[in-house]
């Protein structure tokens, strides 16, 4: 490997080849350079010599990075290194960023939204498209992966245990009503819906977290999350309870 005294010179061994250019390899070159090193670019042109690259350097993937003459690793090694991610045996199996991504995603455009029907952000509006919204978005991460989403939610909710099919029809079921209230129609349709599986959905979680003490993976944004069921699916679950409420209050009172 080139040594060299200086500590803002890094070297990268990277598969740069007619058929497949590293992702990863591309992420370490501009992570270094963010971070204020010259790369030195060693790109590995085949198969052939990015497999002897690993064998002489006694590893099972590219791109490495040595710092100095030292190998620090891949990518990830690299964030680590830097302070950007804490080491492997350190990090949580949990991640609340998908649902903070949705709600933020859906409180800008129900602002927007607000701003284009009324020239004013602060509507009540705003309010219910915030939650219809929120439905509809975590109800199409449920049904990237229907089968998925299904086998975490017999988990834990009460009527799925006792009619299964009802595991697979809940995101179609959200989607319908978020939908539905975003649109501010049918909700003679859509309120009952999501009252109705707003309602079963907090007595299940309250039983399975606050009263059994059970420690599951919410699923919320579907299949594979690592959100802890509690306070999010909690929410998503009290805010179609209360649209599904208020949606038909309002017709009446307006």
């Amino acid at each position: 490997m080139t040594k060299d005294s200086s500590k803002t010179t890094a070297d990268l061994y990277r598969m740069v080849m007619p058929d497949h250019l590293c992702p990863f390899g591309l992420k370490s070159k501009a992570l270094l350079e963010r971070q204020g090193f010259e790369v030195i670019d060693h790109p590995l042109r085949s198969r052939e010599e990015t497999d002897a690259f690993m064998e002489d350097q006694g590893v099972e993937t590219t791109p490495q990075t040595f710092i100095n003459g030292e190998r620090v690793g891949g990518y990830d090694d690299l964030r680590v290194h830097f302070g950007i991610d804490p080491p492997k045996e350190e990090r949580s199996d949990t991640s609340y960023t998908p649902v903070i991504a949705i709600f933020s995603v859906a409180a800008l455009l129900a602002l927007a939204l607000s701003w284009h029907q009324y020239q004013t952000f602060l509507t009540l509006r705003a309010a219910e498209w915030f939650v219809s919204l929120s439905m509809t978005f975590l109800a199409m991460q449920k049904l990237q992966d229907v089968e998925g989403f299904s086998l975490m939610f017999l988990n834990y909710d009460l009527l799925a245990r006792r009619w299964v099919r009802y595991s697979t029809l809940y995101p179609f079921a959200e989607a319908a009503a978020g939908i539905l209230m975003t649109a501010g129609a049918l909700i003679w349709l859509a309120s009952p819906i999501a009252l109705f599986i707003g309602s079963v959905g907090a007595v299940s979680i309250a039983k399975a977290v606050y009263l059994e003490g059970r420690s599951l993976k919410c699923a919320c944004v579907g299949g594979g999350s690592s959100v802890p069921l509690g306070f999010v699916s909690m929410t998503e679950s009290l805010m179609m309870v209360l649209m599904g409420i208020w949606m038909p209050l309002k017709m009446l009172l307006l």
